[in-house]
């Protein structure tokens, strides 16, 4: 519990012990003492009930895990410097501005990247990558002990403890692995969303150019 909200409960209890000693010593019961006691037990339910919502709202983070592989990067050859500079720029920033241990995008049946925590598994995407795809909405395991389906993304790193996945469109998908149970803020997800927005444009520029103009007829 944070100390400020430990005040706030010592506050309350105070209050409301107060507030029953004031009864009980009292020669006799009075309106007005009647009306105090109401409100100083309001006040001290209030000051309760606002020690216990400082702490859901401000809860301690889980502890980093140790988790295995080596720090790498490994990019697909091929790659036009447009999108090797999307890739570097998008993964560098996930994995210094958010609790992401590692980031593997994988589109049209190839990995890109891996990026962070590394390991050497042949990925390919599970029964929850296929969801995310067919939907096209991003899905956060916030702790992946609770889902069976876990074990497809122990290739990207073993034992992760939470997994986000993003949607490339039907052809990718962006999958970042947190170093610790329920570490991907709303932001975290929001900023990661807007990056495999940004990154399936470029990829699927990649095809327009490539497949050039329609000659006339």
């Amino acid at each position: 519990m944070p100390a400020q909200a430990r005040i706030v409960l010592v506050w309350g209890l105070l209050i409301l012990v107060m507030a029953v000693l004031n009864t009980v010593m009292a020669q006799s019961v009075t309106p007005e003492l009647q009306r105090a006691e109401v409100l100083s037990a309001v006040a001290a339910v209030s000051l309760l009930l606002v020690a216990v919502l400082w702490t859901r709202a401000d809860p301690r983070s889980a502890a980093r895990q140790e988790l295995g592989g080596e720090q790498g990067l490994v990019l697909a050859s091929d790659l036009s410097d447009a999108v090797r500079d999307e890739l570097g720029w998008g993964s560098h920033m996930l994995l210094t501005a958010t609790a992401a241990s590692t980031v593997l995008v994988y589109w049209q049946g190839i990995v890109l990247l891996r990026r962070g925590l590394i390991s050497d598994g042949d990925f390919h995407p599970g029964t929850i990558c296929r969801r995310v795809m067919q939907k096209n909405s991003s899905v956060s395991l916030v702790s992946t002990a609770l889902f069976p389906g876990r074990g497809e993304f122990d290739p990207v790193l073993d034992a992760l403890p939470s997994v986000l996945i993003c949607p490339l469109g039907g052809d990718g998908v962006v999958v970042i692995g947190g170093w610790s149970e329920r570490c991907f803020s709303r932001s975290d997800e929001r900023w990661a969303e807007g990056w495999a927005v940004r990154l399936r444009t470029a990829l699927q520029g990649i095809h327009s150019v490539a497949d050039g103009p329609v000659p006339p007829v």
